[in-house]
């Protein structure tokens, strides 16, 4: 029997990945959107936004202790979750567009994982070098003074990343100028820093080491991605029908007729992938679509004289065109077919919605719950009498005075628990519960009939809005 110990392993160890620095415009859009992306991120909790008094001035909030969500002009309330659903569908709808007509391109450009390890490789880049410099360090085995200081250098580096994403992260479910002074004196909840704790160890982690392994192994998407593309999905590709036969780089002489592609593996294209893979052995799951290997071809066609495109944004369906030497199909004719243009309609249709019911709703809101415990109660005088609990919801930034009145039967009369009128006083930007009695005189229809359908009328005293409900009054059934 053959020693365990001895048997090969079926799992290779992983070898880390340093993508090379390179430069052209996918490269320049990344940074961009990089830019953009983290800047909104880090800072939208410190945007202020005037709110009135007992509320935090903060543009963007999620109070989960008052159960709102402010953005800017936008106060979304419990009952109104419809907006949020409404988003989550516009960003799966969004994901099958761009999947559909530009591939995994979600997955290169805009992805948090994607953008905040194309900031943890900058800080590497820029502590340690380019490639070479990093691979030189990386195998090198003597831990001597200069190794120790630019590990260290970078791990601070990484860790102060890691901290101010978990940072902000907290800052968008408190005033982010009261939790920071909290934070800083160690007076705020302890949620907050186990919340800043478990983000910048999953940050530092995800982006400093594990990379593409998140990319590869740990995100679904890649395996799901091909329901979404077809034949004239633009991906990236490499044209092996131009490239092939490739070699190194040689001027054809009268004794060497022998042909040759454009391709000179010069592996540049490999150098610069954040995932590690070679394009040139076809498309791959792993490939997240960042474009940075037609860059870095395009660069060293441009040095060898030779077109641009070797390697870049082409869809299935161009190559039995472009082997036979005709031209490639437009790209907005890839971009613009029925598919992608049906995933398009329904995003607008969902976001125009969203819209209207945003412009339509009202500023005032109420719910009725008629108390079943007795369903009605029979008075003194044979009256007969209904209780009900409602809800009162004031969005505006001041108090405001509500009205509450009946409509549907003419004989009964409204009364409020603890006030003397029919109007009660709703906090700013909160809600009251408030019982009230409707009751009916013992010779009227209502008293009499089983059920007779009511409606509650709400008005707002200070401009005049109003909004109703539809309930029901019983009655003795006899």
């Amino acid at each position: 029997m053959s020693n365990p110990e001895s048997q090969p392993s079926l799992y290779a160890a992983r070898e880390p990945i340093f993508p090379r620095r390179v430069s052209g415009k996918f490269r320049n859009l990344k940074w961009a959107i990089m830019a953009v992306t983290l800047g909104i991120y880090y800072l939208f909790p410190w945007i202020r936004w005037d709110r009135g008094v007992n509320l935090p001035d903060q543009a963007v909030l999620i109070d989960l202790g008052n159960r709102r969500f402010f953005f800017f002009w936008i106060e979304i309330w419990p009952h109104e979750f419809y907006f949020i659903a409404g988003l989550l569908i516009m960003a799966g709808l969004g994901l099958f567009l761009f999947t559909s007509a530009l591939g995994r391109v979600w997955c290169g450009y805009a992805c948090p994982q994607t953008v905040w390890t194309d900031l943890f490789i900058l800080v590497e880049r820029w502590v340690e070098g380019d490639r070479n410099a990093r691979l030189r360090l990386h195998r090198q085995k003597k831990w001597d003074f200069r190794k120790v200081r630019l590990r260290v250098t970078k791990t601070i580096l990484w860790l102060f990343i890691g901290l101010a994403t978990g940072g902000a992260w907290v800052f968008y479910f408190a005033d982010a100028s009261t939790l920071l002074r909290d934070l800083v004196t160690l007076n705020a909840h302890p949620v907050a820093y186990t919340t800043m704790a478990i983000l910048t160890a999953t940050t530092f982690f995800f982006g400093g080491y594990a990379r593409e392994q998140i990319c590869i192994y740990a995100c679904p998407w890649p395996r799901i991605q091909a329901a979404m593309m077809d034949e004239d999905t633009l991906v990236i590709g490499y044209r092996e029908w131009r490239g092939e036969p490739r070699g190194k780089l040689r001027k054809k002489t009268e004794d060497n007729a022998e042909p040759q592609g454009d391709c000179i593996d010069c592996m540049a294209c490999v150098n610069v992938c954040p995932v590690g893979i070679d394009i040139r052995d076809g498309q791959q799951m792993e490939c997240i679509t960042c474009a940075l290997c037609i860059d870095a071809c395009d660069d060293m066609m441009a040095k060898i004289g030779k077109p641009r495109g070797l390697i870049d944004y082409m869809a299935l369906s161009d190559e039995t065109r472009e082997r036979a030497g005709n031209s490639p199909k437009n790209v907005w004719a890839h971009v613009f077919r029925p598919r992608t243009m049906l995933y398009t309609f329904l995003w607008s249709l969902v976001g125009v919605l969203l819209v209207v019911a945003l412009f339509i709703r009202s500023d005032i809101d109420f719910n009725v719950a008629p108390v079943r415990n007795p369903t009605f109660v029979t008075m003194a005088d044979g009256s007969i009498r209904n209780t009900y609990e409602i809800r009162l919801l004031n969005k505006h930034g001041e108090a405001r005075p509500f009205r509450i009145d009946v409509s549907g039967a003419p004989m009964v009369r409204v009364e409020l628990e603890g006030a003397e009128y029919k109007s009660v006083l709703v906090p700013a930007d909160s809600t009251k519960l408030q019982r009230v009695y409707v009751t009916a005189p013992a010779r009227s229809h209502e008293a009499h009939n089983e059920r007779t359908n009511i409606r509650f009328w709400i008005e707002d005293e200070t401009n005049g809005d109003r909004a109703y409900k539809d309930s029901v009054f019983n009655g003795k059934a006899n």
